[in-house]
């Protein structure tokens, strides 16, 4: 059995599949594993290439913690969902959900958000009320943009919170981003169980989150991990897989489970005629970036809470890496393309620089900073695409397919990354009852 990539997708297969005691070698071609979701050097740091949020209502990310022996206080620390959006020319919008079930307590703290007219209040309550009524459909797409217009969503709301919820949560401008999406991570997070709101925010950095753990739980298990092992293309016979080449090794295999991104997933699958139609959606796939700037300053300075909203760009979010053991460190995040993408990094790092100074005007000046780009971070959640993105099974027996991308339902997220390897495990183990492949 062979997992290709190592990435968040390929690591919660491959762990499904050995606590099934499936022997598994796992390939990736870089000398890390976590993928997009992995930890760089910041002088004498571990970072994360990204800051990312997670939600209470990830039960798959969740389950992979159980499964691979971590608890969840291990990893991340649980708050109730507590929104501060801060602006240096708008006094900002402050959002708190009370202990209430689901969705009062979405209700409620609409109700009550401070920074918001009576007007933009009651407009974000009716919103709010049809959207823990609304059943969304794929075939019924639009823009969130048109979706907010057609509820009457008045503008200065929508700059404070319904366009930066659409960027958190989807990558992708509210001009283009898929209502459908956009709904689904609402209803997902606010409908059900209030605790499914809750910010989980990591208490350490991603690679211990996940991707090393996983690792030991593998081999512990009699898993098998290569590094810096590139898979070039696959063997078929007719539509039957055989196996993977490693350049001019052959490694057969009755059963893969295909967790690269979706440009090496095109490559590797576009030369054989039973992937022509799956192809053809990858080929439409588009792209958006992430960019994430750490900024040092003392150790003595913190935000009033470990996250904040941040108005007037070109920062989107800060956050305040103490909680994760590293006082003084901000990591701030850029969602989606934008004019800062033509900025150098030195201009953007300057321009984040005097936005935090306008915020927090006794700060010192940040020193040492370090601009990350992830140009292709995530697939673009634009409307329509719900019909490009293939499920996990293809027309290939043995050949399964794992990734953020894939018909997950959601958006590009680490949950989707989780929930698809997982699910690739579930479909083998059913056509398998269990045994070993």
């Amino acid at each position: 059995m062979v997992v290709v990539g190592g990435g968040w997708a390929g690591l919660a297969a491959a762990v499904e599949l050995t606590h099934a005691g499936i022997p598994v070698i796992l390939i990736e071609s870089a000398r890390q594993l976590g993928g997009r979701a992995r930890c760089v050097r910041f002088g004498e740091l571990r970072v994360d290439n990204g800051q990312h949020i997670l939600l209470g209502a990830y039960r798959e990310w969740l389950g992979l913690l159980q499964r691979i022996g971590l608890e969840e206080r291990q990893v991340v620390r649980r708050l109730p969902l507590e929104l501060e959006m801060m602006g240096a020319r708008d006094p900002g919008l402050h959002l708190h959900t009370p202990a209430l079930p689901a969705p009062l307590h979405l209700l409620a703290g609409l109700l009550s958000a401070r920074g918001l007219t009576l007007r933009e209040r009651l407009a974000a309550l009716r919103f709010g009320y049809r959207l823990a009524r609304s059943r969304p459909s794929p075939e019924q797409d639009r823009s969130v943009a048109t979706l907010l217009r057609e509820h009457r969503q008045p503008a200065r709301l929508i700059r404070l919170l319904w366009e930066p919820l659409c960027l958190a949560a989807l990558n992708t401008p509210i001009e283009i981003a898929s209502a459908h999406l956009f709904l689904q991570v609402l209803r997902e997070s606010f409908r059900h169980r209030r605790q499914d709101s809750d910010l989980l925010l990591p208490v350490t950095d991603l690679g211990s989150a996940l991707p090393e753990p996983a690792l030991h739980y593998i081999e512990r298990h009699g898993g098998q991990v290569w590094l810096n092992r590139r898979v070039s293309g696959l063997r078929l016979s007719g539509t039957r897989l055989e196996g993977v080449e490693l350049g001019s090794e052959f490694l057969p295999s009755r059963q893969l489970v295909l967790a690269v991104n979706p440009v090496m997933c095109r490559r590797l699958l576009s030369p054989h005629a039973p992937f022509t139609d799956l192809v053809r959606g990858l080929v439409r796939l588009e792209y958006q970036p992430i960019t994430t700037l750490y900024l040092r300053y003392p150790e003595t300075v913190r935000l009033p809470r470990p996250m904040l909203g941040l108005l007037d760009g070109p920062g989107q979010w800060v956050f305040d890496r103490g909680l994760a053991g590293q006082p003084g460190l901000m990591a701030v995040v850029i969602s989606a393309a934008g004019a800062h993408m033509a900025q150098d990094n030195e201009a953007l790092g300057n321009a984040v620089g005097r936005q935090l100074a306008e915020l927090f005007p006794h700060w010192p000046v940040a020193g040492e900073r370090m601009v990350i780009r992830e140009k292709r971070a995530t697939f673009a959640s634009q409307v329509g695409v719900e019909a490009l993105r293939p499920g996990s099974a293809t027309p290939v027996a043995g050949c399964w397919l794992a990734g953020d991308f894939t018909a997950t339902g959601l958006p590009g997220t680490l949950e989707g990354a989780v929930l698809s390897g997982r699910a690739c495990a579930r479909g083998i183990l059913r056509q398998q009852g269990g045994k070993s492949v």
